[in-house]
């Protein structure tokens, strides 16, 4: 099993910058991000010392999120509101070409939270002429898109909280690099089989994300067969990365005996 950390949940006491390397100290030779500039077009000089420092690190960058908006503040993402939309649009390129200068071939697009007054075929609608428009950016670099499921308990305004949610958006979209980001930490809180979901559908996967529930710590912390999880993903043919993405309960590189369990 490939691992991959999560630098905007993991490492996260010590500036961005210094994440890379701690990853690799750590181990790990791949990592992935959220969005981890303010706006959609970050200076020229951020977004080199941020390739310079992950190159420098010797790491992959094996996902990245597309500006989701001010998650602190609650925002999930920017394809489905009208408010977000130009924002998510002028971000498209500038996070593919991110991207794509580091080989990274996958990349988020949160949904958006419900807007009031807005009817979900109208949001809808806009997420999935955002997604068209993604899809076609990442294709010129290789990439695939994904979308993801959050659960309500943490996200209450996030539409899409099911993998059958997230299958109908992509199947809608149709178009190839558009998969499914199998958090299963987020997948098991709303009451998800993940285990029968692996079985069913790791074809459509194009990452996979991991937490432990409940807590959102580091698996071996909640009640979620990590053990099988891993079984199943091995013999399910999946081959790409599984993104850590959980809350470490003291300083990340002390979080990971979990992998010598």
């Amino acid at each position: 099993m490939k691992f991959d950390v999560n630098l905007s949940i993991l490492f996260t006491e010590l500036p961005l910058l210094e994440r890379p390397a701690a990853a690799a100290k750590a181990g790990f030779d791949a990592v992935e991000l959220w969005w981890p500039f303010d706006g959609p077009s970050p200076p020229d000089r951020d977004l080199e010392d941020l390739r310079r420092a992950i190159e420098d690190a010797g790491v992959r960058l094996v996902g990245l999120n597309f500006d989701a908006g001010d998650m602190a503040a609650g925002e999930r993402g920017l394809l489905s509101r009208p408010d977000g939309s130009a924002r998510f649009q002028a971000n498209v390129d500038v996070a593919v070409g991110l991207a794509g200068s580091l080989g990274c071939r996958v990349l988020n697009a949160l949904y958006g939270n419900r807007v009031p007054g807005l009817s979900p075929e109208a949001q809808r609608d806009l997420a999935l002429a955002n997604l068209s428009r993604a899809a076609t950016a990442a294709a010129g670099v290789g990439a695939t898109v994904v979308v993801e499921a959050l659960n309500s308990y943490e996200s209450p305004d996030y539409p899409i909280t099911s993998s059958a949610a997230a299958f109908e958006v992509i199947d809608r979209v149709d178009a190839a690099n558009v998969a499914f980001l199998a958090d299963l930490y987020h997948l098991h809180r709303m009451g998800e089989d993940v285990l029968a979901l692996i079985d069913a559908g790791a074809s459509r996967f194009g990452h996979v994300q991991i937490a432990d529930d409940p807590g959102r710590g580091a698996p071996g912390t909640g009640s979620m067969p990590y053990d099988q999880i891993f079984d199943r993903l091995a013999a399910s043919g999946y081959r790409g990365h599984v993104g850590l993405e959980y809350r470490p309960s003291g300083p990340s590189a002390d979080s990971f005996g979990w992998r010598n369990a």
